[in-house]
C-alpha cells in the first residue's frame, strides 16, 4: 500500500486533535474568538470519540482486579462497582459546558450558573486525576490521548471565563434597577466577591457535599470515588493485586488470537493446549491443521517446521506485549495463512473438518 493511502488517516489522527487543539488555545487568550460554540462541540464529541478508540485500539481492557485475564491485556482503570461515582460528576460537567455554552448568561439565574461552574470545576478534578490514573501505561502514541485531557481544560477554563464575565455584568445592571435594600446588599455582595469567582468556588463544596450524599443514596459509600481508582490493578493509584494471568504464551499465533482486537483477529471458541485453555482464532486453527497434515505426510519435514518454529515463535510471543501488536502479526500472517489454506485443499479430502478439530476442549 502507497503512503498517500494513510494521508487522510494520518490527517484523521493528528490533524484533526492539533487543529482544535490551536483554535481552542486562541478562543481562550484572543479577543476574536473562531466560532468558539462550534469548536467546543466538536472537541467534546469528535475529540471523544477518538479517545474512545484510541484508548480501546491500545490498551485492551478486560474485567476488573479480581478477575482472570491475558497477560497482554488491562484490568479496567476505574472499578466498575464504583464507576457510577466518576460517571454521574463528568456527565453532569458535560451537560453544564453545554449548558453554559448554548444558553445566554441572562436566562441563567447567578445561583445557577454558580452552581453549573462549580459541576465543571468537579469534572475536571475528576479528568485530571483519570489522566493521572492512566498515566502509568501511557507510551508513544499513547500520549494523544492527554490532547483530548487538555482541551477539556481549555474548553472548560473558557466557559467559566466567560461565564463569570457576562454574569458580573448582569448583575452590575439588575443592581441598578433595585429597590428594595436587601436586594441591594445582595447584589452588592455578588459583585464584590472577586466578580463571582469567590462565590463560584464556594458552590464547588456546595456541589461537591450534594455528589456525594446522592452517591451514598446510591449505594456508592462516601468513598466512592476514591475507590473507583483505587480497586484497581495495573494503573497509576491502584492498590489491588490481580489474581495470575490466564496462559497462552509458547505459540505466537494463540498469543495473537488472544491478545489482538476482537474486531481484527476474529476469536472463534476456547480451546485446550497442552492442557491448558487458550482463546482460538480461524488463523490458528489453519496453522496448526497444516503443522498436522505435514506431520502425517512428512515427518521428516515436519521436524525442521517444528524445530525453527520452537527456536523463533516462543521468543516471538514475548515481544506481543500490546493488542496492537497482536494485531501486527495478525496482518503479515495472512499470506502465510493463505498458504497453508492452499496446501490443506490441495493435499487432504477433508481441509475444513481437519481446520475445525484443532484444539478442540
Amino acid at each position: 500500500m502507497e503512503i498517500i493511502e494513510f494521508v487522510p488517516f494520518i490527517l484523521l489522527c493528528f490533524g484533526a486533535p492539533i487543529a482544535l487543539t490551536t483554535i481552542n488555545i486562541c478562543n481562550l487568550f484572543f479577543r476574536k474568538k473562531i466560532k468558539p460554540k462550534v469548536i467546543s462541540m466538536l472537541t467534546l464529541i469528535v475529540g471523544g470519540v477518538m479517545y474512545y478508540l484510541l484508548f480501546g485500539f491500545t490498551f485492551d481492557t478486560a474485567g476488573d482486579w479480581n478477575e482472570r485475564i491475558y497477560a497482554i491485556q488491562k484490568h479496567y482503570s476505574i472499578s466498575s462497582e464504583y464507576l457510577p461515582s466518576i460517571a454521574i460528576p463528568v456527565l453532569l460537567a458535560l451537560g453544564a459546558i453545554m449548558t453554559i455554552t448554548f444558553i445566554p448568561a441572562k436566562k441563567i439565574p447567578p445561583l445557577v450558573s454558580a452552581i453549573l461552574t462549580a459541576l465543571i470545576i468537579i469534572g475536571n478534578v475528576i479528568q485530571i486525576i483519570y489522566a493521572v490514573q492512566i498515566s502509568e501505561n501511557v507510551r508513544d502514541i499513547e500520549y494523544m490521548l492527554y490532547v483530548y485531557h487538555l482541551n477539556i481544560l481549555l474548553i472548560s477554563v473558557q466557559t467559566i471565563h466567560t461565564q463569570v464575565k457576562e454574569q458580573t455584568a448582569l448583575i452590575s445592571k439588575r443592581r441598578e434597577r433595585l429597590t428594595k435594600p436587601w436586594q441591594i446588599k445582595a447584589y452588592t455582595l455578588l459583585e464584590k466577591t472577586a466578580n463571582m469567582r469567590l462565590f463560584m468556588f464556594a458552590m464547588v463544596f456546595v456541589a461537591a457535599a450534594a455528589l456525594e450524599i446522592l452517591m451514598i443514596l446510591f449505594g456508592q459509600g462516601a468513598d466512592g470515588a476514591i475507590k473507583a481508582f483505587t480497586d484497581t490493578a495495573d494503573w497509576t493509584f491502584s492498590q489491588q493485586i490481580p489474581p495470575p494471568p490466564l496462559e497462552y504464551e509458547g505459540h505466537y499465533l494463540c498469543t495473537v488470537a488472544a491478545g489482538g482486537h476482537k474486531k481484527v483477529v476474529k476469536p472463534l471458541r476456547f480451546g485446550k493446549r497442552h492442557g491448558a485453555v487458550i482463546v482460538v482464532n480461524r488463523q490458528l486453527c489453519v496453522a496448526n491443521a497444516f503443522e498436522d497434515l505435514i506431520h502425517e505426510r512428512t515427518p521428516k519435514f515436519h521436524k525442521k517446521v517444528r524445530n525453527f518454529y520452537d527456536t523463533h515463535g516462543y521468543p516471538l510471543s514475548k515481544i506481543i506485549t500490546t493488542p496492537l501488536r497482536a494485531d501486527i502479526v495478525y496482518v503479515l500472517m495472512k499470506p502465510l495463512e493463505w498458504i497453508f489454506l492452499i496446501v490443506l485443499y490441495t493435499f487432504d479430502p477433508d481441509p475444513e473438518k481437519r481446520i475445525s478439530v484443532q484444539y478442540r476442549l
